[in-house]
């Protein structure tokens, strides 16, 4: 088989397209990371309960994976410019809608909106990073790309809202965001190439749904989506309860709970890039398996520690390091070199789709129902019982049934 892939940038426009889609997708996980660390104040001024968490959490999520589906794919036929800068300008339109909410109806209804906003840009910006990636720089540039996400949503919200919160109101926080996210749309249609010119898919697959069965004939692309729901169900359990889970068992300040959740950003940013990185140099699959066993051990370790900060930081750095990073290679260079490169984002479409979709949209919701029945000092099990799932599926990613163009 022989795929024609697109031909490579110059290194300025490379440099310049990982950067401004690096600032675009951190602004992407400011959105969705940002109300976490709210979560324990909005929930107390809304009479929110750790169920009503699960489904606010969820439902984002599987509208994020609903538009990644058909964003991706729509993204593979028009080019990847349209779709990045007309989710920029949704997302920066209606950001600040969060704040508006009066209660759980309202809270869902933004959060769907803002999560297919979020979803569609997704794709496209994997997409649209590799593209312009030199072939050996492929892992670390999505890793650069993708740590943002952790970085701004994750590592310095928490500590920027641990400062904001004594100055305004938390309805207030979300518009701070709006016209950031209107300069970065604006600098992405400047700066991202148009349509790359690539080969007619393999198999036939026209601008319609054989796209997607297409896609799916590939056993490596079954086996990523299985792990993606597997990497989602940690991630986003762990940011949406955690926070509960430090103040209402441990019962750390909201200071020290805003340092100790900045580890899952700060670590994330730091697992991702350097993971990216090791499997462009030791191969995809050791590396995958390597993260998910640490993930597993860390957060065994976490949930040992007692109410200090140090540990906690510390296991949380580890954990989320290495989540994070398999998120990456799972979307990006794991997909992209299974699938043609006419195909690539519908590919993490359909990928991150199923993730979101029951990772990211059933599981917090179980995980909201079993804290609030059972107690939130439970949490933790449901991310170590996916990870452990998740190395079982793991050996039987194939790594010899990479794409080779």
């Amino acid at each position: 088989m022989n795929a024609t892939f697109p031909s490579r940038s110059r290194p300025t426009s490379e440099v310049k397209t990982v950067l401004v889609l690096a600032l675009g997708f951190g602004l992407v996980g400011i959105d969705r990371f940002l109300i976490v660390t709210l979560f324990p104040v909005i929930a107390k001024d809304l009479a929110l309960g750790y169920s009503a968490i699960g489904i606010i959490t969820g439902a984002l999520s599987i509208a994020w994976g609903l538009a990644a589906l058909f964003m991706g794919s729509l993204s593979d036929r028009i080019g990847r410019r349209p779709v990045l800068v007309g989710s920029l300008l949704v997302f920066s339109s209606l950001i600040g809608a969060s704040g508006l909410a009066t209660g759980l109806a309202g809270l869902i209804a933004v959060r769907v909106v803002m999560g297919l906003a979020d979803g569609a840009f997704t794709p496209a910006s994997i997409a649209a990073t590799l593209e312009v990636s030199g072939e050996r720089r492929r892992g670390l540039n999505l890793g650069l790309q993708q740590m943002t996400a952790s970085l701004f949503g994750l590592g310095l919200a928490p500590l920027l809202v641990a400062v904001l919160l004594g100055v305004i109101n938390w309805r207030w926080i979300f518009s701070l965001f709006v016209v950031p996210g209107f300069i970065l749309a604006f600098l992405v249609a400047r700066i991202v190439p148009a349509k790359q010119t690539i080969a007619t898919p393999v198999g036939n697959a026209s601008a319609d749904n054989s796209h997607y069965v297409t896609v799916l004939r590939y056993f490596n692309i079954r086996v990523l989506m299985a792990l993606m729901l597997a990497w989602l169900t940690c991630l986003v359990s762990i940011s949406a309860f955690l926070p509960s889970y430090l103040l209402d068992h441990l019962h750390l300040s909201f200071g020290q709970m805003g340092r100790v959740m900045s580890a899952i950003g700060f670590g994330g940013a730091v697992g991702t890039v350097f993971l990216s990185w090791l499997s462009d140099k030791l191969g995809r699959k050791p590396v995958m398996l390597l993260a998910a066993g640490g993930a597993l051990a860390a957060i065994w370790l976490l949930s040992r520690c007692g109410p200090d900060v140090m540990p906690l930081f510390a296991c949380l750095f580890a954990a989320m390091g290495c989540i994070t990073a398999l998120l990456t290679l799972t979307v990006g260079p794991m997909c992209d070199e299974t699938v043609p490169a006419t195909l690539n984002a519908t590919a993490s479409g359909i990928v991150i789709a199923t993730g979101e979709l029951f990772g990211g949209g059933i599981a917090p919701m179980v995980a909201g129902w079993s804290a609030q029945r059972f107690g939130i000092e439970h949490i933790l099990w449901t991310p170590m019982a996916a990870l452990i799932a998740a190395l079982l599926i793991g050996i039987f990613y194939k790594e010899s049934e990479i794409w080779h163009g």
